[in-house]
């Protein structure tokens, strides 16, 4: 394998602390809810000319939870077997890269054989193509690491959903996966061998609502096209509660793509605004406390530069995220909140890219985050979000709160708005958010160059 294509390294040593705090936030999570280029024939992402921008995004959250998010069952070993991941990129194109992640597992993994080809129906795919990393079809990614591709041709337009599938020869321990992916992929049992090239669903005979090994997904563009990165907690994922406790995740939502960054995607499409907008959520996830080693993933402080600012293309992050640090142990205060937003907002900038700030939504109504869990942190909040409003050192705000709220009672969203839950927002919630986004505020992270 080529140091080109892989991104190594050990896991981050967790804290006995640490570990025991994301113990006590999983039980509520449960309940609520580096990228380096390969070589390519496309200039780097700064290129006012050809150059990959991130067009799909999946965080990694853990290996181990064993469930996903609508309570189905998640392998936690593997064995000869083929996983078919089902995305949905929000910027077309003619030439793509695959992003593989081992980021959570227990062993090294090796992917033997990697093809990506338009979505037919089901498990079905047209045409798959063959994926190499440093020119060779299989890779070893050792724990902790991160592979991307050598370019691969396929042409789709966006939101056209493409299918990537993954063999793993002989064994390797729970594969590393976005534990709330909102969508249905299929894999194969053990012992099935090599499908990668099968075009029919044949031998895919289970479903996941989790995304396992592939993380990511970037597109050639030319000139002015770059990404912004949607990055928070599971209302930037999508979740949609089905129950006052909210899980398991509401199965009518899935395969929508109704998270609010879809729904901002189309609104930038139809006005012609050349950003691909990737999701970097992840549920129950906090922005200053770790969840590891279950699927609340690092904290933001911990995770962003690998899920944000290194991305391709990246010109732009929209972050929202801090009800959970309200909501679960250890809880910190509005002071200890600003200091971790002012960090990320000094990271950003450090790296030439924008950062705008979303008002945290109200919860005081909700079991978690809220009645049960943080029945007194609706004052902490009120204090975060005027801090957002009135700051200056972010380039620009988003008012999610005052676009969800309830005007008879600013402490619960509003009920067409919201889930079962009154935590996370319904499909009509999203929507709102993704309405609150100003789209000339965004058009600050596009590029100043022209298309060549």
């Amino acid at each position: 394998m080529g140091s080109d294509n892989v991104v190594g390294g050990e896991r981050r040593a967790r804290r006995r602390g640490a570990r025991g705090a994301g113990v006590v936030a999983a039980v509520g999570a449960l309940i609520a809810g580096a990228v380096v280029a390969s070589p390519s024939s496309v200039a780097e992402s700064g290129s006012c000319g050809r150059h990959f921008v991130a067009s799909w995004l999946a965080s990694p959250t853990d290996a181990i939870t064993p469930v996903d998010a609508s309570g189905g069952p998640v392998p936690l070993s593997v064995d000869d077997q083929t996983f078919r991941m089902v995305i949905t990129p929000h910027l077309g194109g003619s030439e793509v890269r695959i992003h593989l992640t081992n980021r959570f597992g227990l062993t090294p993994v090796t992917f033997g054989r990697v093809s990506v080809g338009v979505r037919a129906a089901a498990a079905g795919v047209r045409d798959p193509q063959p994926v190499r990393f440093g020119g060779k079809t299989a890779i070893t990614v050792p724990v902790g690491g991160d592979a991307v591709s050598d370019p691969v041709p396929l042409r789709f337009n966006a939101f056209t959903p493409l299918a990537v599938s993954v063999y793993v020869p002989g064994s390797a321990g729970p594969p590393t996966k976005h534990w709330n992916a909102n969508a249905t992929s299929y894999y194969a049992t053990a012992r099935s061998g090599d499908l990668t090239t099968r075009a029919d669903e044949r031998g895919f005979g289970a479903t996941t609502d989790s995304w396992l090994y592939v993380s990511g997904l970037d597109v050639a563009a030319s000139g002015p096209v770059r990404a912004v990165v949607a990055f928070g907690d599971s209302i930037t994922d999508g979740f949609v509660g089905s129950t006052p406790l909210s899980v398991p995740a509401d199965r009518t939502v899935a395969d929508t793509d109704g998270r609010y960054p879809d729904r901002l995607q189309h609104i930038l499409g139809r006005a012609g605004i050349p950003i691909s907008v990737v999701n970097a959520g992840i549920g129950s996830n906090r922005v200053l406390s770790s969840g590891e080693p279950l699927m609340l993933g690092p904290s933001g402080l911990e995770r962003f530069d690998r899920d944000a600012l290194d991305q391709a293309g990246v010109a732009g992050v929209l972050l929202q995220e801090g009800i959970n640090d309200l909501g679960l142990l250890p809880r910190p205060d509005a002071d200890q909140m600003i200091a971790g937003y002012q960090q990320l907002i000094a990271r950003a900038h450090a790296r030439g890219v924008k950062i705008w700030l979303g008002t945290l939504l109200p919860a005081s109504n909700a079991l978690i985050d809220g009645l049960a869990l943080a029945p007194n942190s609706e004052a902490t909040r009120q204090r975060i979000n005027a801090w957002i409003r009135t700051q200056h050192l972010a380039d620009g705000v988003v008012d999610f709160d005052a676009a969800l709220r309830d005007p008879a009672d600013p402490a619960v969203l509003r009920a067409a708005a919201s889930s079962a839950d009154h935590l996370h927002p319904g499909p009509r919630g999203y929507q709102a958010m993704a309405d609150a986004v100003d789209p000339s505020m965004l058009t600050a992270a596009e590029s100043s160059c022209h298309a060549t």
